[in-house]
């Protein structure tokens, strides 16, 4: 589905006008009607105004559900980040990162998903050693 397409749909789910989501965006009805249209694209400022008077993500009106974004599973586990500490935080981006790094490793060296190899790449094993390295008195890792 296109932007037009996710735009009137996401209008109608809301029991929306095109008048109402003009009023609401700040922008002329003709506007809405040429973006419904595929006719014009909005500008970056605008499509901001759509997402907030439709209350939706910037995400959800440009991509298809599933398309971007996180995962339904996981987005419960990354609102949480914002309740960790700074140094929580790091060990969490440096485990991600480290496993994104290893699947993708697997994947190129045996042409597929390195999810149920074995071995542990050199950054699975870095991220692990940050989890089990004590803070100094100073609380650095």
């Amino acid at each position: 589905m296109d932007f037009s397409d996710r735009l009137a749909a996401l209008r109608k789910q809301r029991g929306m006008t095109q008048q109402q989501l003009a009023d609401r965006a700040s922008v002329h009805v003709v506007q809405i009607r040429r973006y419904e249209g595929s006719v014009s694209q909005p500008a970056v400022d605008v499509f901001k105004r759509l997402a907030i008077a439709l209350s939706v993500s910037a995400d959800a009106l440009l991509f298809d559900e599933g398309e971007r974004g996180a995962d339904e599973e996981f987005r419960l586990q990354f609102e949480a980040l914002g309740a960790m500490s700074d140094d929580e935080r790091h060990v969490v981006k440096a485990v991600l990162e480290a496993m994104i790094f290893r699947n993708r490793l697997g994947g190129a060296v045996s042409g597929t998903s390195a999810g149920s190899a074995p071995a542990q790449t050199a950054a699975t094993n870095d991220a692990a050693t940050t989890l089990r390295r004590p803070k100094d008195e100073e609380g650095e890792v």
